[in-house]
């Protein structure tokens, strides 16, 4: 008897915890379910008119999740002071953009507009607006802009404060932190092809080829399994949350027994510039190769005329690159000529000195500002890859002209610039061992 009991006292305890388990699953399905519907309601973004497609709107009315929207972006507010939270608008200057243009929308009057102008054109030329750059604007809880800001560069600010008329401006300096990269790859197709797989941003990459274009042919010089060595600088602007890149510190390139490395050094003369082990300056009077990443297609000497038909003297070399490439000066000098050349199509002649001189052929259109008398620098943008002219494709036309006759590019043994001596070299020495040490510090780390 006592024995029935004890089972039916299990029974029943074993029935009411299932009964009991049931209905705190229930329960606790239902509280999930109205939070999911609180989650959604608050993650609902509110309605904007869309009245400029390049607008990016951070609001606090929104949860922390970034919610991306066609036309613009809705973030959480920032908190521009202590007192006052501001909702942030970033423009993006587009193509044909003016500073009055992109304020127009935020202020009805004309006097603050033009104060607002007239104070910012005294620390930066508005003419000199880039596409995409951007400016941030800062309303308060009326609608009302009381901040302007524009960074002029990567660590600078210009900050407009706007107090009824009052218009004030304050240049920021903003901290910059530094760190420093490593990275070393073995190359199985191309220097630009295998430094973006590993990871070197692309600027660090053009700076390198453009180093190199002094002592090597990429096309012919380079093969499988060479080993490329570069440490460079990151600049981290923590205000803005964005990176940038600065100088190279070190580069290695280690192809068919040459070992080509150079190190940064400030001369006494305060200009950075880069040197071999022994205190030799690697830099050239004037560039072999004035654009990147592009394919030689056609060598100094005889051959057949691709549109003429018939056998011809080829006076400089031809490098094929897509329409617009950016073609760079092959040294300092002085523009002699800039227009349309016969066949050349558009075309651009820079004189070095009284013996070297440099030309440029079937552009697609000069760089802004490029006309004959311009004074230009080694390295500077001059204009972009086309095919005018007699011309089978887009390409650059390449010749080097010694006592105005061209000569072969490719097979011109360029001056050298400074040597490194005395107290100056011994400076450069010990900063090399530094450099060295950073640079297998980084890359082990």
């Amino acid at each position: 008897m006592s024995f029935n009991i004890l089972s039916i006292f299990k029974f029943v305890l074993t029935l009411s915890l299932i009964f009991l388990s049931l209905f705190f699953f229930n329960k606790g399905n239902e509280l999930l379910k109205s939070i999911d519907k609180i989650k959604l309601k608050v993650s609902t973004p509110p309605k904007y008119e869309n009245t400029n497609k390049n607008i990016l709107i951070l609001n606090n009315k929104v949860n922390k999740k970034t919610l991306l929207t066609e036309n613009f972006l809705i973030k959480d507010n920032l908190n521009v002071n202590k007192k006052n939270i501001y909702d942030e608008i970033i423009i993006k200057v587009k193509k044909n953009d003016t500073f009055s243009k992109i304020i127009d929308p935020f202020f009805n009057e004309n006097k603050i507009k033009n104060k607002i102008i007239n104070k910012l054109s005294e620390e930066y030329n508005l003419r000199k607006l880039r596409v995409d750059q951007k400016i941030y604007f800062y309303k308060n809880k009326e609608g009302i802009v009381k901040k302007i800001i524009m960074p002029t560069d990567f660590a600078t600010d210009l900050v407009i404060n706007i107090s009824g008329v009052n218009i004030t401006l304050l240049k920021e300096n903003i901290d910059i932190s530094k760190e420093t990269h490593s990275i070393e790859f073995i190359i199985s197709s191309s220097v630009y092809e295998d430094g973006k797989k590993a990871g070197v941003p692309l600027s660090i990459l053009s700076d390198a080829i453009r180093l190199y274009s002094f002592d090597v042919d990429f096309q012919r010089d380079i093969q499988k399994n060479n080993k490329f060595s570069i440490s460079y600088e990151v600049l981290l602007n923590t205000k803005r949350e964005t990176v940038s890149y600065g100088k190279i510190k070190y580069i290695n390139l280690n192809f068919q027994k040459n070992n080509l490395e150079y190190f940064i050094f400030k001369t006494n003369d305060g200009f950075f510039d880069y040197f071999n082990k022994d205190g030799k300056n690697v830099r050239k009077s004037i560039l072999k190769t004035p654009i990147d990443g592009a394919r030689l297609s056609s060598s100094f000497g005889i051959r057949k005329h691709p549109i003429l038909g018939f056998n011809k003297l080829h006076k400089g070399v031809d490098f094929a690159a897509p329409t617009g490439s950016p073609i760079y000066a092959g040294g300092n000098g002085i523009i002699e000529y800039a227009g349309v050349n016969g066949g050349y199509g558009k075309y651009i002649r820079i004189r070095h000195n009284s013996e070297y001189k440099t030309a440029y052929a079937h552009l697609r259109g000069f760089k802004k500002g490029i006309s004959k008398g311009i004074r230009v620098k080694q390295g500077e943008i001059i204009g972009y890859v086309g095919s005018s002219g007699k011309s089978t494709g887009p390409h650059l036309h390449y010749e080097i002209l010694y006592q105005n006759k061209q000569i072969n590019p490719l097979k011109m043994k360029l001056p050298s610039g400074k040597i490194l001596q005395g107290k100056e070299l011994e400076k450069f020495k010990d900063e090399v061992k530094i450099i060295y040490s950073n640079y297998l510090f980084n890359l082990y780390e």
